[in-house]
C-alpha cells in the first residue's frame, strides 16, 4: 500500500516545472568541432534539464546505441580553443549582449554530440522536457541544414536579380 507521504513525493515529482526549449536555445548551443555542428554535453544536459553526469551516465550505459561519429570526447587542444573563443567572445561582447557559460575547468574533457547523437540520446531520456527538447533540435539542425543549402545556391548564382532575392530569404530565415 502506498503511503500519503509517498504519494506526495510522486506528485512533486511529476508537477517538475516543464522548461520550454526555442530554437533559439538550441541554435546558441551549436558550435561547429572537427567539421560539423555539435553540442557539448553540458550544454545537452542543461537544454534537457538534467545534469551533465545523467548525459554522460546515458551514454555509458548505452555504448550500442552512440557508435563512432555520434560521440566524441574533446582533445586537449579543441578544450583550449573552446576556452579561448569564449573568453574572446566575452571580451568583444557588449553590456547588452548575452554571453555562454563560462567554459569552466574540469577533470574529464567534454563530450561533444553530433546531430546523430543527440537523435540517439533522445531515444534515451524520456520525459517531456525531453520530448520538447528534441523537438527544438530538430528544427534547429533542420534549419542549419536548409540554409546551408541557401548559402551554397546564393553562390552558385549568376543571375544578379535571383541572387537578390535568396539573399533576402536567406536573411528571412
Amino acid at each position: 500500500m502506498t503511503s500519503k507521504k509517498q504519494i506526495k513525493t510522486i506528485k512533486k515529482r511529476d508537477q517538475q516545472v516543464l522548461t520550454p526549449v526555442s530554437l533559439d536555445d538550441v541554435q546558441n548551443k551549436i558550435v561547429v568541432l572537427r567539421g560539423e555542428p555539435a553540442i557539448l554535453d553540458r550544454d545537452v544536459a542543461m537544454l534537457y534539464g538534467v545534469e551533465t553526469r545523467e548525459i554522460n551516465q546515458a551514454l555509458k550505459n548505452n555504448p550500442n546505441k552512440f557508435p563512432v561519429g555520434y560521440t566524441y570526447v574533446l582533445t586537449n587542444q579543441e578544450v583550449a580553443e573552446m576556452r579561448s573563443k569564449i573568453l574572446t567572445s566575452s571580451l568583444e561582447a557588449t553590456e547588452n549582449e548575452q554571453v555562454s557559460p563560462k567554459f569552466t575547468k574540469s577533470h574529464y574533457n567534454p563530450t561533444a554530440f553530433t546531430e546523430k547523437g543527440l537523435y540517439m540520446m533522445a531515444t534515451i531520456l524520456k520525459s517531456a522536457q525531453a520530448t520538447q527538447t528534441t523537438i527544438a533540435i530538430i528544427e534547429t539542425f533542420t534549419k542549419v541544414r536548409y540554409l546551408k543549402r541557401e548559402l551554397v545556391e546564393l553562390h552558385q548564382e549568376t543571375d544578379k536579380t535571383q541572387q537578390s532575392e535568396r539573399l533576402k530569404r536567406f536573411g528571412e530565415v
